[in-house]
């Protein structure tokens, strides 16, 4: 099983379909990985050779902020919202959508449950 940037990347699939298990690596990015270490896109990951494997994981830690540091990178950015008071840091202090949704009806997801009012009912 390989392992790039503290993944275990699954050793049946495609190369730029294992690449995108990475936190921080999407379709785009895998393929672009893939051009730059010249790995056709065919080819598993078991099927690479040691010296391959770590082509890809020199050029993605050269080239790509991914896992960890991508986290901490996020929750510094929505954290730096909150502490100066923007919209966005309000709302996402407050647990509501962030970018514009509805809330009247919806945004379950965000807004966990449904909560019973008393003395709604009439």
């Amino acid at each position: 099983m390989a392992r790039i940037a503290g993944v275990n990347i699954p050793t049946g699939k495609r190369v730029p379909i294992a690449l995108t298990y990475i936190h921080g690596i999407g379709s785009k990015f895998a393929h672009q990985v893939c051009e730059a270490t010249n790995i056709d896109v065919t080819r598993r990951i078991n099927e690479l050779s040691d010296a391959e494997v770590l082509a890809i994981r020199e050029y993605i830690d050269a080239n790509f902020t991914v896992e960890g540091d991508l986290r901490r990178e996020v929750q510094m950015n929505i954290k730096r919202m909150m502490d100066i008071g923007s919209y966005r840091g309000l709302r996402h202090r407050r647990n509501l959508p962030v970018r514009g949704q509805r809330t009247h009806t919806n945004a379950r997801t965000r807004k966990g449950p449904a909560k019973a009012i008393a003395g709604k009912k009439k």
